[in-house]
């Protein structure tokens, strides 16, 4: 059986006190340039690493993420989190087959959301949903890798904005033994006070895609871990697009010039590498 490393001990850790933002890169540049600012971890985002092979959120394959997750965490020496979306199976047993694979690649921490993909019924029965849960944990304890657990309620970002129905999985998502709560698309700081409250004492992880509230606002509310998803390298691809369509549609290239010089670039990644 393996034991917890160093950096998962220290990603624990940082869940215990305080409030820690915990960036999202999409590929090994990102993430040592991530590293390079200061942040003491980082995790993937599933979104930015599809877009940068070229395909759509969710389309990835478990192996092809499961390559990814080794990358990353070889690639810098803080916590890497894993963005592992539904666990790629339905059932219990597949989640835990392939939570279990991941827990092997070096990460430190691992999200399981309970979206379906079907917007019809977007989200897992209550029942399986909360069994999922405790699939995963299972998976984890016996690894004896020591990862950290984050449990994800998707109903604000899939169709059903209840914050009662949240509350309620993420309670329950919490006695199945996570670690870690998480509710993407919370927009009010009144919201985000009823989840932290709920879970209490577990550690909640917010989700900041625009700019509704600040690290010390999130903080003062209580919150120990937050994270910007596929943000940054939406960031990214706005940068590039807006760049190339000037080029394709007016023939100009102004959007160049507004560009990061190449030697800065460089020398991040030349006392990063």
């Amino acid at each position: 059986m393996a034991q917890p490393s160093d950096r998962t001990r220290t990603f624990h850790q940082l869940h215990e006190r305080g409030c820690f933002v915990i960036p999202n890169p999409w590929d090994i540049g990102s993430a040592r340039v991530l590293a390079q600012l200061g942040f003491k971890a980082l995790a993937t985002t599933s979104a930015g690493f599809a877009w940068s092979i070229g395909q759509a959120d969710h389309q990835v394959t478990l192996e092809a993420t499961i390559d990814h997750l080794r990358v990353i965490s070889q690639a810098v020496d803080v916590p890497i989190n894993a963005d592992f979306g539904d666990g790629f199976g339905v059932e219990p047993h597949a989640v835990a087959d392939h939570v279990g694979q991941a827990a092997a690649t070096g990460i430190a921490g691992l999200s399981i959301e309970d979206s379906t993909g079907d917007p019809k019924n977007p989200l897992f029965d209550f029942a399986l949903a909360v069994e999922r849960i405790k699939a995963a944990r299972q998976a984890i304890d016996r690894s004896g890798t020591g990862v950290l657990l984050t449990s994800r309620s998707e109903g604000f970002i899939a169709g059903r904005p209840d914050i009662g129905e949240t509350v309620r999985r993420l309670t329950a998502y919490s006695e199945a033994g996570a670690d870690c709560l998480y509710a993407p698309g919370l927009k009010t700081m009144a919201d985000i006070k009823t989840v932290v409250s709920a879970v209490a004492p577990k550690p909640v992880n917010v989700l900041m895609a625009t700019d509704f509230a600040t690290v010390a606002d999130l903080a003062a509310a209580g919150v120990r871990r937050i994270s910007v998803g596929g943000a940054l390298a939406r960031t990214a691809w706005t940068g590039f697009l807006a760049a190339a369509r000037e080029i394709a549609e007016h023939g100009t290239f102004a959007a160049l010039a507004r560009s990061t010089p190449g030697a800065e670039l460089n020398k991040l990644f030349t006392t990063s590498g």
